[in-house]
This record gives structure tokens, sequence and C-alpha cells, in this order.
């Protein structure tokens, strides 16, 4: 594993330097550009390659100076600060990035033309500028789980057990909270965009704020029962949606144009959803309740909702479910896992990014082709689609899993008590 470290980051310098010197500081390319394309397109590249290269030469000379127990992991905590202060502007600035560079596609055609140029180049090895550009990204996650394997493999309670565990504990810090300075930037213009669009009926409260985000949002459909005459209840449906932040929801009649008109609202702490078993004669399938002990008028309400497909239903419950105790490992020897086949990017708020090979813990399966789970490296939880992954049959297989996911959250956790 240390000598993959070694190799992939030497394959990983080589990309950059076409990034930077081929892509980056292209005259042509860059006749194309204003400064300020130019800097979210690129942002730290540069910087970003320098790093790389002081950091593969130390591994370099760590290995030269000891080739049958060099060490790597204290080379890593070496440059921890470097890292830092080059993959996290490079990584918060992801979202500029991605609209700059698709808008630039959209509407600048010398762009287009001479980017087509350059990536037909032979150098470039048949990928785009923006294969390139992801590259850091990629890395920091590769490295941190080849660490994390360095890390299994070291002898429990020994020094290469605590270095390990502080490079590992370094890379994790730094990945999260380039995560979260990205996510934080999406969830402050979602909340602006949302305030544009949404209207209140009730009463009024302002939607941006600091402390919140969106957990899931969509169309459902409500089903009311009314007296009609002869006493028979006629069911009535009619469109209600959805907008679930981490501290309220809002109910709202949608609109045209995209906008919404809110009925009623209530704090997360009074909301409860639960499956309905009700059975109900034509397409009314995939039903669930929503309790609201506390509405806008201070009463209790309750609606009877329909979804699409099964999935949505389980989706829309486990989102309006309380935060779950994070589970313990050692006692889901009979959960269900998965190992990533191909990386998956979110497109709802509720879903788990996943990188190749990611090992997650099943905890809810829908009969439409998704699954909701932890992953193993870190806890994250969401739902991803079965096609992504395949399940792991061997039970040792499970069983050293989760061991080794246990001994890697211990070893953390030990850290984080002495730095305390």
């Amino acid at each position: 594993v240390k000598f993959e470290l070694i190799v992939s980051e030497a394959s990983y310098l080589r990309s950059l330097n076409i990034a930077v010197d081929h892509f980056q500081l292209s005259t042509s390319l860059r006749a194309t550009l204003s400064n300020q394309e130019h800097q979210w397109l690129f942002s730290r590249l540069q910087d970003v390659r320098d790093v790389s290269a002081t950091f593969l030469s130390d591994l370099e000379e760590n290995f030269e100076n000891n080739i049958f127990s060099f060490q790597v992991c204290d080379v890593v905590l070496n440059h921890a600060p470097d890292f830092r202060r080059v993959y996290l502007p490079y990584v918060t600035n992801q979202t500029y990035q991605e609209r700059t560079f698709q808008s630039l596609m959209n509407s600048n055609s010398n762009f287009r033309e001479v980017l087509e140029k350059l990536e037909s180049d032979p150098v470039c090895q048949r990928l785009s500028l923006k294969s390139f550009l992801i590259l850091p990204f990629q890395r920091i996650t590769r490295l941190k789980l080849l660490l994390q394997n360095i890390l299994k493999r070291t002898q429990p309670g020994s020094s290469e057990e605590a270095e390990a565990t502080k490079a590992h504990h370094a890379l994790e810090q730094l990945i999260r909270d380039c995560n979260n300075n990205v996510q934080s930037m999406r969830r402050t213009e979602e909340l602006i965009y949302l305030s544009q669009k949404i209207e209140f009926e009730c009463k009024i409260f302002p939607l941006i704020s600091q402390s919140r985000w969106l957990v899931k949002s969509g169309e459902l459909t409500a089903l009311e029962f009314s007296a009609s005459p002869g006493l028979r209840r006629k069911l009535n449906t009619r469109p209600v949606h959805l907008h679930l932040f981490n501290d309220c929801l809002l109910l709202s009649r949608p609109r045209e144009g995209s906008r919404f008109l809110v009925f009623d609202h209530a704090p997360f702490s009074s909301i409860r959803g639960e499956k309905c078993e009700m059975k109900l004669h034509g397409p009314h399938k995939n039903l669930f309740r929503l309790f609201l002990r506390q509405n806008t008028q201070g009463a209790q309400a309750e609606f009877l909702f329909r979804t699409e497909t099964q999935s949505e239903k389980l989706r829309w419950i486990s989102a309006l479910a309380m935060p779950r105790e994070e589970l313990d490992l050692l006692e889901c020897y009979n959960s269900p896992q998965v190992q990533c086949l191909r990386a998956y990017k979110p497109r709802e708020n509720d879903e788990l990014a996943l990188e190749k090979a990611d090992v997650v813990m099943v905890t809810q399966q829908s009969s439409d082709g998704w699954l909701e789970g932890v992953r193993l490296s870190d806890g994250e939880r969401g739902w991803f689609p079965v096609q992504q992954v395949e399940f792991i049959s061997n039970p040792e297989v499970r069983a050293q899993n989760l061991k080794e996911a246990h001994r890697v959250k211990t070893a953390k956790l030990q850290l984080v008590e002495q730095q305390a």
C-alpha cells in the first residue's frame, strides 16, 4: 500500500503537469477567457501541482533512504498544512468552476474550438479538460483511503498505528472541511433561490438563515376524504409540495413558474412521518401519513400522502424521522453490505456520494432499485441506486469490514481524546 501511494502520487503529478502546462498556461486558451473566468476555471491548480511535487520528492527520498521499512505517514503529516492551504480553496471553488465551464461551453464558441484542439493532443491521452480539473478532488479521497488501508495493517498499540491514525485523521478532517465549504455555499444559494419562489398565505417567517439547509423537497399527492350525499366518503386528491429543512417543514400549493404558496409549516421537532397500511382501491399505493403536533395555528394536523414510487415513500419517512443514533458496528454482523462498482454523484440532498470501492452497510432497501446505507469509512448516511453497487455475499468479508471500520473509528476517537 505504501508503494502504491508513491506510484499513484507520481501518476497524479504527471496529470497535474498536463493540466497546468498544456491547459492553464495555454496562451490560445487564455485569449478566449476573461481574468475572472480563468481564475474560476483553474483556481489554485498550479499551487496544487507544486505541493504534489514537493510531497512526491519527500516520499521518494524516504523510500530511497530505507527501501525495506520506509514510512509514509510522517511525510503525509508534515505536508498536511500544505494540503490544507491549497486543496481547501481549490475544492471550495468547485461550484464556480463547474458553472463557469458549463457557461463557456454553452456560449463561448472560441473557447470550445481552442479546447477541442488542445484536448485532441496526444499528451492528453483522450482525456478532457474536465477530467483533469476534478483530479484534486479525487486525489485527496484516494489518499485518505490509502492511509486507511495502511492503518488497518499496523500493529494495534504500536507507534506506526498512532502515526497512521494522525495522518488519516488529518486527511479526513481536510475532506470534511472541503465538503462543508462546498455544501455551505450551495445551501446558501439554494435558500436565496427558494426565498424568491416561496410566498406565504399563513404566518410568515424569514427563510434565509445561516444554520438552515434544505434536506429534501418534492411534490406529493395529498389524499383527503370528504363527506358526500348519502354519507359516502369521497376521496379527493391535490398536489402538495413539501420543503423539508433541518429545522422546519413547509407545506405549499404549487403555482406556475415553479413558485410555491405556503399554507402551513411546523418546526422539525413537532413533525412525524409513518407508513400507512390503509388499502385503497385504484392507483393509491405508496402511502404515508404526516403528523404535525403543532402547525402555524398551534393545532395538530394530519395528512395522507401518496408518492409515485416505493423508494420515494421510504425516503420521505426516513427524512422525516428524528436523527438516528450512531450505529454500533460490532452489533451489525447480520446487516447486508455492498461495495461500490461505479462512482455516484448525488442528484438530491438525501443521497450518498459514492466512490469506487466504497463499502456501505445497507439499512433499507426499496422494491424499485434504491438502497439506504451507512458508509463504513466515515459513517455518512444516504440513498443510492442499487445498480452502482454489488452485494458482498461472503459473511467473513462482511465481518472483517466491520472489524476494520470499528478499529479505525476507535483509533480516531482515542486520538481526538488525546488532543482534547
